[in-house]
């Protein structure tokens, strides 16, 4: 029987795919910005650190390997994807109430296990249900971005220290939120209070868990023909070409410098003035970080215009280059906070301009046989190696090295390390990024590849 394709069907459709994907990047975004501030709040060494960062890229390699397409073939993807989320949810929910080293890395270590495939998971069930998904995808794909942004706000009503509310006396509606906005918690109540991002983003886990019941039926794939299983054996022999393997080298040291400023901002943006940090209140860190992920929506109307105007190689550039300006404002303005909240805004053109360039790049330079392993390569650095690095390097150049002997951190020697890696990188690009004019999928490449 021929799928019904009416209007309204593929109107309700595109929302249940839309709503998958803001929860999907919800329960991301609750977790991640804030837990590099409170791992260290609960007194784990900075080794017992990496390793619970590290549960994130290590299930990112494992799935690109085998989990992902072992999900693929066995199992209707709406159905795995309920699965995941509910036990996954179950032990993201678990690090909301415990605090000492093992019982959190294993239940983090799970829930990445079961979290990781199931990003490439809702690509497939988004893919198999549109009828245009050149049109279609990148709507549904923004629900992703819209529900990590969704993911911070609520923490400003969260994040209050209610007592000093109370003692205020606020006087009517306007004057109660003026006062509850600019009542953040900071210090030791702060990282106490951080629990609840977990629990958030466990709560969101089994909300998808129930939604995806709900989502069209996505059969597994078909077992692959002898020889397709190396595919991604020939994606790596591509790396003889130098300028695949010069964009696949910076692409680790762009994920290693994206990575430094999830693990530092945090902090960064919450420490006192008095210690060299921005002074921001504990509710208004998440809704900063954020601005980032708004900007992205709005850089990525305007990379196909760069991309024809600039071209693969200086609209990457100016992605890496992003990084270091960004990470130089962090070094040597730390004082002007509303400087430091506006120049969040070149997070968005730090992803669109080399991470989703880079996919879209894979998709018009390599064979249509080994394009999806491809991809799968360059997440192995993106999502894999370059976390990895920085999540174990990370907390031990903020915890050691860059801390002084009165407690406080060298925050501008630190953020000058990944400002001086990313203008490396930029000139890398600029020396030895030399692709062939002529594209040999180049009839693909308007397609979205994020």
């Amino acid at each position: 029987m021929a799928p019904n394709t009416s209007p309204a069907i593929g109107a309700s459709i595109r929302w249940k795919l839309f709503l998958m994907m803001v929860l999907q990047f919800f329960i991301w975004g609750a977790w991640l910005p804030l837990i590099f501030s409170y791992l260290p709040g609960l007194k784990f060494t900075p080794g017992e650190q990496s390793w619970i960062l590290n549960a994130f890229p290590i299930a990112a390699i494992i799935g690109l390997f085998f989990s992902n397409q072992f999900a693929d073939r066995n199992f209707a993807a709406e159905k795995f994807l309920a699965f995941s989320h509910f036990v996954g949810g179950l032990a993201i929910l678990g690090c909301g109430f415990v605090t000492t080293f093992w019982p959190f890395f294993i239940l983090m270590m799970v829930h990445c296990l079961l979290y990781v495939p199931t990003i490439s998971i809702t690509n497939s069930i988004a893919f198999a249900n549109m009828t245009d998904a050149k049109r279609e995808f990148g709507i549904v794909r923004m629900g992703g971005t819209i529900g990590w942004i969704l993911a911070a706000w609520p923490f400003t009503f969260i994040f209050v220290d209610w007592a000093k509310v109370k003692d205020a006396a606020p006087n009517g509606f306007i004057d109660w939120l003026g006062t509850v906005l600019g009542s953040g918690l900071t210090g030791q109540p702060l990282i106490d209070a951080t629990r609840w991002t977990y629990v958030v983003a466990g709560i969101a886990s089994l909300l998808l868990a129930g939604f995806s019941l709900t989502l069209p039926h996505t059969p597994p794939k078909k077992a692959v023909k002898d020889g397709e299983g190396l595919a991604w054996l020939e994606a790596v022999r591509l790396l003889k070409q130098p300028y695949v393997l010069v964009l696949w080298l910076v692409a680790f040291m762009d994920a290693f410098i994206h990575n430094c400023y999830f693990n530092w901002t945090g902090s960064f943006l919450g420490e006192l003035r008095e210690k060299g940090g921005v002074g921001i209140p504990g509710n208004w860190i998440m809704p900063v970080m954020s601005v980032g992920q708004i900007a992205e929506i709005l850089t990525m109307f305007a990379l196909g215009v760069t991309l024809k105007n600039l071209g693969w190689r200086w609209t990457m550039i100016v992605g890496v280059l992003g990084h270091a300006v960004r990470f130089l404002v962090y070094a040597l303005f730390p004082e002007n906070a509303s400087l430091i909240v506006v120049i969040q805004i070149l997070h968005g053109i730090c992803y669109a301009f080399f991470f989703a360039t880079v996919y879209i790049f894979v998709d018009a330079y390599f064979p249509k046989d080994v394009r999806s392993s491809a991809q799968g390569l360059f997440n192995v650095m993106i999502l894999g190696v370059g976390a990895l690095v920085a999540n174990t390097l990370c907390p031990f150049l903020l915890q050691e090295v860059f801390t002084r002997a009165d407690k406080t951190v060298d925050y501008r020697s630190l953020f000058l390390l990944p400002a001086a890696c990313a203008a490396l990188a930029a000139i890398s690009l600029a020396a030895f990024f030399h692709p062939p004019k002529v594209e040999p999928n180049s009839e693909d490449v308007s397609a979205p590849a994020h």
